[in-house]
C-alpha cells in the first residue's frame, strides 16, 4: 500500500511542476487540477485501506512498526491499526505435526518416521503425531525469539528429542503393549517443558504405530496366543469343574431317591404295580395272550421292565 501511495504522491509531485511550466493555458492547468484531485482522492482511500486490517477466524496479527514488534495484537475481525506498521497474521488454532514412515502422510515427504533404542537395546521406529497451537498473549514474544518458522525451529527438533530422551527409559515390549499410556504421558511431560515459555501450548501427543524388529514382533505374538491358549485353558477347566459339581449334585440326588425308594417300598406297592401292569398289557393291540406268574399273596414273579 505504502508503495502505491508514494506513487500517486510523486505523481502529484510532477502534476504540480507541470502545472507551474504551464501557468498560461488554461486548458492544461484545469486538467492538472483535476489529475490532482483524483490522485489526492486516491491516495486518501489508498490511506484509509492501509489503516484498515482485517484479521481472519483462529488467527491474531502482530503489529510490526519500522521493524519493532508491538506487544498488542490484533483479534479476529476488522482493525484500525497505523498505516505505517505492517501486520504478521499468526494461525492460533489446533495445528497437527506428523512425522511418518508412510510417505506423503508425513510434515516432510518420504520416510519422517523417528528411530530410537529402547532400554533394551532394540531399534524402533515410531510414527508421532503433536496437536498443538499458539498462545495468543505470547505471539508477539514467538515472533521476536523465534519467528514464523516455529514448527522447524522448536516443534520438529523438541518431538523427536523427547522421543528419543523417554524411549531409553522404557522396554519395546512396554512401548509396544502394557505401558503405551505411560511412554506417551511421559513425553507428553518431556514437550510441555520444551514448549514452556516459547508461545507455544501442546494439546496432545498420538503415538500413531509402533514398528518393531521382525524377530521381536514373533515373539510378542507369540507371547500373546500362549496367554490366550492358557486363558482357554482355564476356562475349560472351570467348565469341567462346574460340570462335575452337577454330576456330583445329580448322583447325590439318585441315590438319595433310590435310599428314599427302598425304605418305603413294600408287598402291597409291588402287587399294586404288578396290577397296573397287566391293565397296560391287557389293554394293548399287540397282545393276545397273557400270562401273569404270581404267587398266593399276589406278589409278582417277574421283573416288571421285562414283562413291559
Amino acid at each position: 500500500m505504502f508503495t502505491i501511495f508514494f506513487i500517486l504522491l510523486i505523481v502529484v509531485v510532477v502534476l504540480t511542476i507541470v502545472k507551474k511550466q504551464n501557468d498560461t493555458n488554461q486548458q492544461v492547468i484545469k486538467s492538472i487540477n483535476l489529475a490532482r484531485v483524483v490522485i489526492f482522492v486516491a491516495m486518501l482511500l489508498v490511506l484509509l485501506m492501509s489503516a484498515l486490517v482485517q484479521i481472519g477466524p483462529g488467527h491474531v496479527g502482530v503489529p510490526i512498526l519500522f521493524g519493532s514488534v508491538q506487544d498488542n495484537i490484533l483479534k479476529s475481525g476488522l482493525n484500525f491499526v497505523n498505516p505505517l506498521v505492517e501486520v504478521e497474521k499468526l494461525d492460533t488454532r489446533i495445528q497437527a505435526y506428523t512425522m511418518s514412515g508412510v510417505k506423503d502422510e508425513g510434515a516432510v515427504q518420504g520416510d519422517d518416521a523417528i528411530t530410537t533404542l529402547s532400554s533394551d537395546g532394540l531399534s524402533l521406529k515410531l510414527d508421532v503425531t503433536v496437536w498443538f497451537k499458539l498462545i495468543e498473549e505470547e505471539t508477539p514474544n514467538l515472533l521476536r525469539g523465534i519467528g514464523t518458522d516455529y514448527i522447524e525451529k522448536i516443534v520438529r527438533p523438541a518431538t523427536r528429542t523427547a522421543l528419543r530422551d523417554v524411549t531409553v527409559m522404557f522396554t519395546a515390549t512396554d512401548i509396544y503393549s502394557a505401558k503405551r499410556d505411560d511412554f506417551i504421558s511421559e513425553i507428553t511431560k518431556n514437550l510441555e517443558k520444551s514448549f514452556s515459555g516459547k508461545g507455544i501450548l501442546l494439546e496432545k501427543v498420538l503415538l500413531r504405530n509402533v514398528e518393531l524388529p521382525q524377530r521381536v514382533k514373533e515373539a510378542i505374538d507369540e507371547k500373546i496366543a500362549a496367554e490366550q491358549r492358557a486363558q482357554q485353558m482355564v476356562y475349560t477347566l472351570q467348565k469341567e469343574k462346574q460340570e462335575a459339581e452337577r454330576k456330583k449334585v445329580e448322583a447325590s440326588g439318585i441315590a438319595e431317591a433310590q435310599k428314599i425308594i427302598s425304605n418305603t417300598i413294600n408287598s402291597q406297592y409291588l402287587q399294586w404295580k404288578y396290577i397296573e401292569t397287566l391293565k397296560d398289557l391287557m389293554n394293548s393291540k399287540n397282545n393276545t395272550i397273557v400270562i401273569t406268574p404270581y404267587d398266593q399273596k399276589l406278589t409278582p414273579l417277574l421283573n416288571l421292565n421285562k414283562s413291559n
